[in-house]
């Protein structure tokens, strides 16, 4: 843990005046370390957001931090025009006083954004209304950016949702075999080869021109969304580190991928494991009220394949980082990928079971 004397010498180097006041461990992230720290400026008190960017995973933290500056600057613009609060609906961030976006001190690479009051996250869905309060905060995230000149976004993690890379990789461990795992996996391995087809449907659509690229979060788990401690409704998307351009069905399908699932991601009872058409018809309402008009048809009418898509990647990785000997995913016993791959695979077989009705339920939501 950082000490105190540390954070308040980091806060002046942004600029920060006041009276500092007290400072604690905002979060026990896996990438980033966050600490809330409070000052006193003329009387009143004002609270930041101190991360240390964690430059293991993030290796180009100032391309990072372009992107995260453009969109943030961007979205603040239409809130603004729109009558919202950019205070609110989006992050600020502040600049070093020499004007850089981050702070690198020779040790850690340090960045500081406002924190918003009232406001909370959920970490688990308790019921349909916010999972449809969430789908909302993203499809607003979606349309206010839709006309983004996506061209100045930096891809800060190349090809990270291309499916058919993904498994292409997934073969090439299978064939390595470099800690003799494959005997284990065979069905899985095959199921996932049967579904290659699939692979390469959204990017096909890309290229087809019948989707265009946007300003994609790649993270869309409910934790990644404030909500107003008042109204309970979704106020601004945060955790921006991974945006870059991508398509909308992939935000799409991994909030359901993660929000609608009927057990959590390792569950190793697959009897437990679905998905559920009220949670996916909630976020959908929530997600069209929003950004109908801003999305083509044909992002539309794959809405209900991408969460298969992107349930059925994240298989695809887990299983290969098994075959690997876990060297990506963080696990909690030895054989957690391949539990995770299963519990993924099943969830792909049950949307495969829902897709009519997931189908219908999209095209329901738009004729309402």
């Amino acid at each position: 843990m950082e000490s105190f004397k540390k954070i308040i010498d980091v806060c002046r180097r942004f600029g920060i005046a006041g009276d500092p006041i007290r400072y604690k461990t905002f979060t026990d992230g896996h990438i980033n370390a966050t600490f809330l720290i409070v000052f006193s400026e003329q009387g009143t008190l004002k609270k930041y957001l101190v991360q240390n960017i964690n430059t293991v995973v993030f290796r180009q933290p100032e391309q990072l931090m372009e992107n995260v500056i453009s969109v943030t600057h961007f979205l603040r613009k239409k809130i603004r025009a729109a009558g919202g609060d950019p205070e609110r609906e989006t992050l600020h961030f502040l600049k070093t006083t020499d004007g850089q976006l981050c702070l690198h001190d020779g040790e850690h690479c340090w960045r500081i954004y406002r924190f918003i009051d009232d406001s909370f996250t959920y970490d688990l869905i308790e019921d349909a209304a916010i999972f449809r309060s969430a789908g909302a905060g993203f499809g607003r995230f979606q349309r206010l950016l839709a006309d983004y000149p996506i061209e100045n976004l930096y891809e800060t993690i190349p090809d990270f949702h291309d499916t058919p890379k993904r498994l292409a990789a997934l073969e090439a461990a299978a064939n390595a075999d470099a800690v003799g795992r494959r005997h284990e996996v065979e069905a899985e391995l095959a199921f996932a080869l049967a579904r290659k087809a699939d692979a390469g449907v959204a990017l096909q659509l890309l290229q087809d021109g019948k989707v265009p690229l946007r300003v994609t979060h790649n993270d869309t788990k409910l934790n990644n969304l404030l909500f107003d401690n008042e109204t309970k409704e979704s106020i601004c998307v945060i955790d921006l580190d991974t945006i870059m351009p991508g398509l909308s069905l992939y935000d799409f399908g991994d909030a359901i991928r993660f929000g609608a699932k009927t057990a959590f991601e390792d569950e190793p009872d697959l009897s437990k494991v679905s998905i559920s058409l009220d949670l996916f018809a909630a976020y959908t309402e929530g997600y069209l009220s929003q950004c109908r008009d801003a999305l083509t048809e044909s992002e539309i009418s794959h809405l209900a394949f991408s969460a298969k898509l992107m349930t059925y990647e994240c298989g695809v990785r887990f299983l290969t980082d098994y075959l690997c000997g876990d060297g990506y995913f963080k696990i909690d016993y030895p054989e957690h990928n391949l539990i995770r791959a299963r519990n993924q695979f099943k969830m792909v077989e049950e949307i495969e079971k829902k897709l009519p009705e997931m189908e219908a339920i999209v095209q329901r939501i738009i004729k309402t």
